[in-house]
């Protein structure tokens, strides 16, 4: 079945985004939300994303907010959905009342994907009427533009929900991975916190400043992780030896560092840390132009990487 109409719940940011994406490939969107803004701000989200998904090719010159519509009920929202996605609050018991009012409305067979960035699909589907149907559909913000999305099933997901999310998925040109078990915080995430758990070790310790932190990442590893993910990256680094040579030789290097990485603490001193460096960055940049900087950089990357094939 060709997936048309599709809901979003929660008019947020992750939620405006992905009614970005939906709108530019001709989906029939709703959004529900309860806040009497969420239309004005969603609206003014696609309006200034619309030049980005035009440049990479998605998008017409002009969104058709006539293919948009806003609900404040969820189970009103959800009585055509084919698709929902669901971007509430990060809360387990409020992901699990948001799905008691989908279900109130939405037709048995719908798949319900949450853009829940930690919680597991096994714990938001307790409880529910239909289980099967449920699952994660973990984005990195914003949707509209980076590619990845993380299906995970939970215990009771059927095989049929996931083949049909990832269909539908892939179908928006997302890249999907579909982890093996579900772990909280999913595989993307889990990889980043591990790098942010050194950086604030980094900081709190003295080592380095956080502009410091920044600077080594996006001017050094992070312009080759936004071309392959570490082990092709190691591959690469090994030489004519490849991976094999890499992880036989110098996988010791690596393992002698994991020794010595840190297990941080958020203390009200380590805290204060941080603001201060990041207050210090934004003082020495447009701040106001950052966001949209970064996706005008993004909408380059991605089309070169398509162009080179990676």
């Amino acid at each position: 079945m060709t997936i048309r109409n599709v809901t979003i719940i929660g008019g947020g940011l992750i939620g405006a985004s992905w009614a970005a994406l939906f709108l530019a490939h001709g989906l029939h969107v709703t959004v529900q939300d309860s806040d009497s803004v969420a239309e004005a701000r969603v609206a003014g989200f696609i309006r200034r994303a619309w030049p980005d998904l035009v440049a990479l090719g998605l998008a017409s010159a002009l969104p058709d907010l006539a293919r948009l519509r806003f609900v404040a009920d969820p189970a009103e929202a959800c009585r055509q959905a084919q698709f929902i996605q669901e971007c509430g609050p990060d809360r387990l018991d409020t992901k699990q009342a948001i799905l008691r009012g989908i279900e109130a409305g939405a037709p048995a067979g719908t798949p319900v994907a949450s853009s829940t960035s930690a919680l597991l699909a096994s714990d938001i589907q307790a409880g529910a009427r239909h289980p099967g149907r449920v699952l994660v559909g973990h984005p990195f913000n914003p949707p509209h533009l980076i590619p990845l999305v993380e299906l995970v099933a939970g215990r009771r997901t059927t095989a049929e929900t996931m083949d049909r999310a990832q269909a539908f998925y892939e179908s928006l040109g997302r890249a999907v991975i579909r982890p093996r078990k579900e772990a909280i915080g999913h595989v993307a995430n889990r990889l980043s916190a591990a790098l942010y758990r050194e950086a604030v070790h980094l900081v709190a310790e003295g080592i380095a400043s956080v502009d410091d932190v920044d600077r080594a990442i996006a001017s050094g590893p992070g312009l080759r992780w936004a071309l392959m993910g570490p082990h092709l990256t190691y591959h690469l680094g090994g030489g004519e030896g490849g991976f094999r040579h890499y992880i036989r030789h110098l996988g010791p290097t690596q393992a002698a560092r994991w020794r010595e990485l840190g297990t941080p603490e958020l203390t009200e001193e380590a805290i204060a840390a941080l603001i201060a460096g990041v207050d210090a960055e934004l003082a020495g940049l447009d701040a106001a132009t950052l966001e949209g900087r970064r996706d005008r950089a993004l909408v380059g990357l991605l089309r070169l990487k398509a162009e080179l094939g990676l």
